[in-house]
């Protein structure tokens, strides 16, 4: 039997909500929200060896987080990013980036699909309000040679039957990576982050999760009593009259077919956690909670 390596990696993803002019009763500007979420990205990377994947992010946004997280970074352990602005496939609209560190990781192959009837374009196809996009990337860990599948979405907040759709799509392009079609590289370990805008009993959860999927939560992965933070992902901004729900997930390839290989799964998940988004000074960071996961990628 193969003896299997351990890669430790931390993934981490936010939907940071987007820099609006007209912002909710509760709801402080993107200028005073950018250093709070900052700082946690900050701290929760600092000296890790981690991927971050964030939804809602606007250009200038986009902007604002990378020249932060490489303000207290040397040269050498600069952040970049994958993704692009989900309207216009270069600047307009929403991203779903990815961000990684170069001298960590090699970025071997990335692409964004619309998850529409036409993926190559930007497009919004049966009941969605939005256009929407996953993006892909795959990536090589210069040191072990281990080569991961990040995926990074947010499903549409109306159509139930875009996210349905959206889910099968993701699953789809997820196979082709798996089995080799897209890209030629084994891939070691595949994750799946993002806003579902779906609970778990709803029609991407239920798809993205099915007994037929390979993907796995990765919440259901360690003890319920060891999880750190909060359940609920979702909380708005105080005022909106809605309670808070669980739809922010990180998903994670659970194959049987790496246990025959090699004797266990391709991820162990060592720790799960909900982060707070409001802290003593009442500004809520964004109106979501981060998900973080620490795991080790066995190959």
């Amino acid at each position: 039997m193969k003896v299997a390596k351990e890669l430790p990696l931390r993934i981490l993803t936010h939907n940071i909500r987007y820099a609006t002019s007209s912002p909710f009763k509760g709801e402080r500007p993107w200028a005073q929200r950018v250093q709070p979420l900052l700082n946690e990205l900050q701290y929760n990377t600092r000296h890790l060896e981690a991927l971050i994947c964030l939804q809602e992010v606007l250009h200038n946004q986009l902007v604002d987080i990378l020249a932060g997280l490489n303000s207290q970074q040397q040269p050498d352990k600069a952040w970049e990013y994958i993704g692009v602005g989900r309207d216009d496939g270069c600047e307009a609209g929403e991203y779903s980036p990815i961000f990684y560190q170069p001298s960590i990781w090699q970025l071997q192959h990335w692409e964004t699909v619309w998850l529409s009837e036409t993926p190559g374009i930007p497009s919004k196809s049966w009941d969605a309000a939005s256009i929407r996009i996953v993006t892909v990337g795959v990536f090589t860990h210069r040191a072990s040679r281990q080569t991961i599948l990040a995926m990074n979405t947010h499903l549409d907040d109306q159509g139930s039957r875009s996210r349905f759709e959206a889910a099968h799509i993701i699953l789809r392009k997820m196979e082709e990576y798996r089995t080799g079609a897209a890209f030629g590289q084994i891939i070691s370990g595949v994750f799946l982050a993002g806003d579902f805008n779906s609970q778990e009993e709803q029609e991407a959860y239920t798809v993205l999760t099915a007994p037929e999927s390979p993907l796995a939560d990765a919440a259901k992965l360690v003890n319920p009593g060891e999880h750190y933070g909060n359940y609920k992902t979702w909380t708005g901004f105080g005022y909106e009259g809605q309670d808070p729900s669980r739809i922010d997930y990180i998903l994670l390839e659970s194959t049987a077919d790496k246990v025959l290989n090699y004797g266990r799964q391709p991820w162990k998940v060592e720790g799960y956690a909900v982060l707070a988004n409001r802290f003593d000074d009442g500004v809520f960071n964004s109106d979501h909670r981060a998900v973080v996961i620490d795991v080790m990628l066995c190959d």
